[in-house]
């Protein structure tokens, strides 16, 4: 899947900021099967997230119409927009299909699939058809606490609780199976849920390359606990669906032991991982990585049922009026319904154990992103990342696209180039829509794949291509050609050297000078010295 071109009619989402708005992804020559991440960059304000969560929110209402199993959310039934892609089929061939709402005359609008073929859109009704031609997954990823991209996300995951709580109740609901959403989210929340997934269900390759940054050797144990019923939870317990009772038993089978309290109707499982931990997980989730973390999420979005009733009632309000003023809130972790507890992994250096919470904000970061792609190795996923990088280190930020692009993939023995995602896989026919404001995302990219976001006087939001060829470019051409930004030092020593060029005396400028670090600032203002030392001989 690759994006091509997004048109924003309306959006009152957003407060109107991206109304009219036209982003011109990639131009009419597509490669489905290289994978090239797109970078957008511009000031705070200019419009980025709320890109990434529009093109969230139109999917969903995509799913929501004529998928309505796999999309429990209430969808955001007021946007209208114009959407193009090109899309692999069964023979991973592009196919470029064009989705819209818009209003015309006084007739509610509704969503339009079309297909270009022998050069005209052609317009496709028959459901079975339209779905080969949407996103397998959507997956939406955010670092910090900004809830742009989140919204359409947590709406999914809110119909996805209630719907189980709905079958649970009922016998002649409770065998249904509850389909996986296509919208999925992954958060700080979450970093658990990604990581032991895929520490105990991915090849030995994969498994290295997301703990290689934090110098850890391999996951040692963990434990996991299911509680029903408590003081914070509904007076009757937490019901639950045939389908998670069954990964209950799943567990129980695999873990090395368990225990559980009939008084809280509660589960606790310890694992203490090996070979054999890692045959049991892939005898009950032969789907792999992604499914043993549905599995943990599917649990884990029970702890909305923990929520007080009049909490949810006032979010479920918001969400019907897209007024999305906070978030539903989380539940202490010892009234969660699902959560981790006593994460150990070896350390590479002490070959020694080492708790999971020890470890930086950026590690949890790094093995949580690159183990969300490791996991979805298969064709047409769509990653929506806002400012993955932000918690890294410099030295981390300047190897993120070469890390993203070398990562390998679950099918590595079917790829070429080791399995890394750089190479012809099934993991190239993607796409990838990465936020920024940093110079290092965009200096690993060409300039075909970064569009520069800004705002005029008047508020109008507009995107281009670079001017220059950011693919090698320094830094500070980056910050200059993105941010109109042409000092290369911070704003106070800046100050301080451009009033010395003007009024300082030869003293003042000989104490600045050497209090000062190499710049090309600092060079100007000693040439200045060097001018009025030779004025005085």
């Amino acid at each position: 899947m690759k994006l091509i071109r997004l048109h924003i009619v309306d959006a009152e989402t957003c407060g109107g900021l991206l109304n009219g708005v036209e982003v011109q992804f990639r131009d009419g020559n597509v490669e489905m099967d290289s994978f090239s991440p797109l970078c957008l960059i511009g000031p705070n304000g200019t419009g980025k997230s709320q890109v990434l969560q529009i093109i969230a929110e139109i999917f969903q209402a995509v799913f929501a119409k004529y998928l309505p199993d796999e999309e429990q959310g209430t969808p955001n039934n007021q946007i209208q927009f114009e959407l193009e892609y090109s899309i692999a089929d069964s023979s991973k061939k592009g196919r470029t299909v064009r989705i819209s709402r818009k209003k015309v005359g006084k007739k509610s609008p509704d969503i339009l699939v079309d297909n270009f073929i022998d050069n005209e859109w052609k317009s496709i009704s028959n459901k079975s058809e339209i779905k080969l031609l949407l996103p397998s997954k959507v997956i939406g990823y955010t670092s910090g606490d900004n809830e742009t991209l989140s919204i359409p996300f947590f709406v999914s995951r809110a119909g996805y609780a209630n719907q189980v709580r709905t079958n649970a109740t009922k016998e002649d609901l409770k065998s249904r199976l509850i389909l996986d959403s296509r919208m999925l989210l992954i958060d700080y929340s979450t970093n658990l849920e990604v990581l032991v997934a895929n520490l105990l269900l991915n090849p030995e390759n994969v498994r290295q390359s997301l703990l290689e940054k934090s110098n850890l050797k391999k996951l040692r144990s963990f434990r996991c606990v299911i509680q029903r019923k408590h003081t914070a939870a509904p007076s009757d317990g937490v019901k639950l669906t045939d389908e998670l009772e069954c990964y209950i038993d799943y567990l129980k089978s695999c873990a090395t032991c368990f225990n559980y309290d009939e008084q809280t109707w509660t589960w606790t499982f310890d694992f203490y991982v090996q070979n054999a931990t890692n045959s049991a997980c892939e005898h009950y989730w032969k789907g792999g990585a992604l499914e043993l973390y549905s599995c943990f999420h599917k649990l884990a979005m029970l702890n909305d049922l923990i929520i007080p009733a009049k909490d949810r009632a006032a979010y479920e309000k918001g969400v019907e009026l897209r007024r999305f003023a906070s978030r539903l809130p989380e539940p202490m972790e010892r009234q969660k319904v699902f959560r981790f507890e006593r994460v150990e992994f070896i350390s590479k250096k002490s070959n020694k154990p080492v708790d999971y919470v020890s470890l930086s904000d950026g590690e949890h970061q790094f093995a949580q992103l690159l183990g969300t792609l490791c996991m979805a190795s298969f064709p047409n996923v769509l990653f929506l990342l806002d400012e993955p990088e932000s918690h890294f280190n410099p030295k981390w930020r300047v190897d993120f696209i070469s890390n993203l692009m070398d990562l390998p993939t679950i099918s590595d023995k079917k790829c070429k180039n080791e399995g890394k995602r750089s190479g012809a896989s099934a993991a190239s026919i993607q796409d990838c829509l990465i936020t920024t404001h940093s110079p290092f995302v965009p200096s690993d990219m060409d300039r075909k794949n970064v569009l520069i976001f800004s705002k005029n006087e008047t508020g109008e939001i507009k995107s281009r291509p670079p001017r220059i060829q950011t693919f090698g470019s320094k830094f500070d051409a980056i910050l200059a050609e993105c941010f109109d930004i042409s000092p290369q030092i911070s704003g106070l020593p800046r100050d301080q050297i451009k009033e010395l060029m003007t009024t300082g005396t030869k003293e003042q400028i000989q104490e600045a000078i050497a209090n000062l670090g190499e710049s090309n600032e600092r060079m100007r203002l000693a040439g200045k010295l060097a001018l009025i030392l030779s004025e005085e001989n």
